[in-house]
């Protein structure tokens, strides 16, 4: 018989992250791992929603969402009258699971290897330094956040409803529009704007939509690992002709001669990913001429482009050419990673493709966060956050700069000088593989990238790429020490 259910307490859960939004799922997770670990037993009998979410200081809008949320996975059961209990249908044994001696040597397909492969490349480097994208604690966005999320989740259009519209709410649509206006010289209308997941998310659509089978795009020389994975994994019948990179951007010339046919150039303009330096005015104008005679579109990756130290942020290539330019940003970097919510502004005749493509791949983005966003930005809590940011990143550039300076030998490595971003370039010298060293500086407990990968295969240089994370000013003087220790036994071994 099954154990007599009974009022019990909530078992400690751990500190909901407040700052990373998304309370109801983390709280879910939270219930849903008592249940595995047997601290909730099938027939516990739960508080009500009204007590806890006094209990745990959220609204209970967020409360009533994770017990739907397990209710409908089956992990709960809510009678009228009798509360929600943990289902006692979990008490059934599970069914022995099937043996398949030889499913370790079932052959996976080129695409899942290709996949297998990048996800390899995009593992999450640990939280020491220098790994990129690392919140800095002094910038994570304060109470208002949460106070707003709290009182749009638990009454406001943030609140459990059905389905929400594709191209994401239109509140966020419209304060984006605002914010890129004024801050980065971006031509568009609240129609325009598509609310992705995340640059990712935008670079995926973008390739989906703007090439058939058999067309190329034009992709930087070195670029992000996300974009040249797509053509190497999901859109293999799409070519990517791999452009080389000066030191005024894309080489739109040795384009013109490598791909003359192209039809679609992916960029990243006002920093140029990973090595740092914006795209000349002379080279904008030459590349949107290109596009223009060859009838093609150009992708603006604009990562990063709210962190420039000296001076202001490099205004927009979309502002040029609003009719040939499809403009992606991101919340992740300026706000926190976990957010997960950026957009694409598209020209107008591309709007029901991204739509349409978007509903076959997720529906529509989360709604709840949307609201939250929007009303952030509306109340001007993201400007003075971004102020806030610049200062803080400028005083970690000013660190890192000091401690590579100081502790790292000139005759292994030097930085890339830069005004801008997230993250910094160290060249190596010496015939150092930044492949070699990042595996090393990783069993020394700091974290690089290796910038060869990032090349098209034969040309890449030795570099490692430094992100400006959230570490005291102790900790990266100790891991530029380790690092130059680590690029020492490397060079002479």
């Amino acid at each position: 018989m099954p154990r007599t259910a009974k009022t019990v307490e909530v078992p400690a859960i751990g500190e909901l992250d407040r700052h990373a939004g998304q309370l109801s799922l983390q709280l879910a997770q939270a219930l849903r791992a008592a249940i595995g670990k047997g601290e909730l037993k099938p027939g516990d009998l739960l508080p009500s929603t009204r007590v806890l979410a006094g209990a745990l200081q959220l609204a209970r809008g967020t409360v009533l969402a994770a017990f739907e949320q397990l209710t409908a996975e089956g992990f709960l059961e809510a009678q009228p009258g009798s509360g929600t209990r943990v289902a006692l249908s979990l008490t059934r044994p599970a069914p022995a699971p099937v043996k398949h001696p030889d499913a370790g040597d079932m052959p996976l397909s080129d695409q899942a290897l290709a996949l297998e492969h990048f996800a390899a490349q995009l593992r999450p480097l640990p939280p020491v330094p220098f790994t990129v994208s690392v919140p800095i604690n002094d910038t994570a966005p304060d109470d208002v956040w949460r106070r707003l999320g709290n009182r749009i989740r638990a009454r406001g259009p943030g609140a459990p409803a059905g389905y929400g519209e594709p191209q994401g709410a239109l509140p966020l649509r419209e304060a984006i529009c605002e914010y890129v206006r004024k801050s980065r010289s971006v031509h568009c209308t609240p129609e325009q704007v598509i609310i992705t997941s995340g640059t990712q998310q935008g670079l995926y659509l973008a390739t989906q939509i703007l090439l058939d089978a058999g067309e190329t795009a034009w992709v930087e020389d070195p670029a992000y690992h996300g974009i040249t994975a797509i053509f190497n994994t999901v859109f293999r019948d799409r070519k990517m002709a791999r452009v080389p990179v000066d030191s005024e951007g894309i080489a739109v010339a040795a384009g013109r001669k490598i791909a003359p046919q192209a039809r679609a150039a992916f960029v990243t303009p006002s920093h140029q990913y990973p090595l740092c330096m914006p795209m000349s005015m002379s080279r904008r104008l030459e590349l949107l001429a290109w596009a223009k005679a060859q009838q093609a579109w150009i992708v603006e990756d604009d990562y990063d482009s709210e962190m420039r130290y000296s001076g202001h942020p490099f205004p927009s290539l979309q502002g040029l050419d609003p009719a040939r330019v499809i403009y992606l940003g991101t919340f992740s970097k300026v706000l926190f990673p976990s957010l997960r919510l950026g957009y694409a502004i598209v020209p107008q005749p591309l709007v029901n493709a991204f739509c349409g493509a978007r509903v076959l791949m997720d529906r529509h983005p989360p709604s709840a966060d949307q609201y939250v966003l929007a009303s952030f930005m509306a109340q001007g809590h993201l400007d003075r956050h971004i102020r806030k940011m610049r200062g803080v990143y400028a005083e970690k550039r000013r660190v890192l700069t000091d401690a590579i300076n100081a502790q790292v030998s000139a005759e292994l490595a030097t930085l890339h000088p830069s005004d801008q971003g997230m993250h910094m370039l160290l060249w190596l010298k010496a015939d150092l593989d930044d492949r070699q060293v990042a595996r090393k500086a990783a069993e020394a407990g700091i974290a690089v990238g290796a910038l060869s990968p990032m090349y098209s295969p034969g040309s890449g240089k030795n570099g490692l790429i430094l992100g400006l994370g959230g570490y005291t000013e102790q900790q990266i003087h100790q891991a530029a020490q380790k690092l130059n220790r680590v690029l020492a036994t490397l060079a002479t071994g």
